[in-house]
């Protein structure tokens, strides 16, 4: 029986929790015959030994089998040379497909190299759209599934996307959520940070706020008026805020800030969710955070004026502010009023996604392997 090579792309940290349990499926797949062997290639687009270490472990990935060791570069620097090394991996040994996840960088560069060389591309969390062509992530999504041969779709919203741009039904595959796979598979192990006890923090009586669009942070007036609704529609509850090197930047110009805001060092995996999971509610400008906290059943606020993950406003627990400071307050009045929303959890988000993506990779390769 024939066994085919899998390049799995992984550039940066939101791509980790993405591909661990996509690589454990293959293994569990191993065991029961199996089809399919990965490479795992880290492209090195960001690479923090301490965050990428931590993450490697804790989420059990094996060490990379490749590093490009791509480093920082402006992303035409980063994108030319992922790129030109990955090109060079695949002359030494193609692939059958490779795979790439979320919408990095790394995820666009890996694509359009592998198509160059003949190689098909698989995309997992194809088909989301913000709409919003200032954001570097928009531009990824959208050449690499220009340029994609396989889709794998979190939501019916994606489908939509991706149907519309003509992409035929039989190239989508609606899996679920594999970021969902990784947090509902280490659920039980969340920990408790160091810092939780210190800052004498209590289940349901905290914020948890993270910040890094360069819309949001990189003007210090800006940012502060944003901090300060938040400071104060929290009425004094203490707001954890995990810093993003790019924020830290902007926050030395700030001097003395309030004591209920509590900055600590960016976390890793275990311990963030730890932190999301124990919150009152969780004040944010990411797109995955959303994710989860509508897993978890989490109170989330989105300070952006889009999102390319509107299932979990429409079913999760997740509301887009905008970036107007004066939205703060209304929300958080509402929230300590008990009046915020359940949410559900949206469909297929139930832990197997990646079962789902092995077993269908294992057909299509079959299938063109007997072409």
């Amino acid at each position: 029986m024939s066994r085919f090579l899998v390049d799995i792309i992984a550039g940066a940290r939101p791509n980790f929790m993405k591909i661990a349990p996509i690589i454990h499926a293959i293994k569990a797949r191993e065991e029961h015959g199996g089809t399919l062997r990965y490479r795992l290639v880290h492209t090195g687009q960001h690479y923090d030994e301490k965050m990428s270490g931590d993450f490697f472990r804790q989420l059990g990935i094996p060490a990379p089998d490749v590093n490009l060791e791509v480093g920082s570069g402006t992303q035409a620097e980063q994108t030319g040379t992922i790129m030109t090394r990955y090109e060079k991996l695949l002359m030494e040994e193609k692939p059958a497909v490779t795979l790439v996840v979320g919408d990095v960088t790394s995820t666009m560069a890996c694509s359009i190299a592998a198509q160059k060389m003949c190689v098909k591309v698989a995309h997992v969390e194809a088909g989301i759209r913000s709409l919003d062509w200032t954001m570097p992530e928009e531009i990824n999504r959208m050449v690499t599934d220009a340029i994609t041969n396989y889709f794998f779709t979190t939501s019916e919203h994606a489908n939509r996307n991706l149907k519309n741009a003509g992409v035929g039904d039989d190239r989508i595959f609606f899996v679920g959520n594999t970021m969902i796979d990784t947090l509902l598979a280490n659920m039980s192990r969340l920990t408790k940070p160091l810092f939780f006890d210190e800052l004498g923090l209590k289940p349901q009586s905290y914020f948890v706020m993270t910040m890094h669009r360069p819309a949001n942070v990189d003007s210090g007036s800006t940012f502060t008026k944003l901090l300060e609704a938040i400071l104060t529609g929290t009425r004094g509850e203490p707001v954890v805020f995990p810093v993003h090197p790019r924020t830290a930047k902007t926050m030395r110009e700030f001097g003395t800030l309030p004591s209920s805001l509590k900055l600590v060092d960016p976390q890793p995996y275990l311990e963030f969710n730890y932190l999301v999971k124990h919150a009152k509610a969780v004040i944010t400008d990411s797109g995955g955070i959303t994710e989860e906290t509508t897993v978890m059943g989490v109170p989330c606020m989105t300070l952006r004026d889009n999102t390319e993950r509107p299932e979990t406003v429409a079913i999760g627990t997740n509301e887009l502010l905008g970036t107007n400071p004066a939205a703060l307050k209304p929300a958080l009045d509402r929230l300590f009023k008990g009046g915020w929303k359940k949410g559900s959890i949206p469909q297929l988000w139930d832990g197997r996604t990646s079962e789902r993506i092995v077993a269908a990779l294992e057909t299509v390769l079959a299938a063109n392997a007997s072409h």
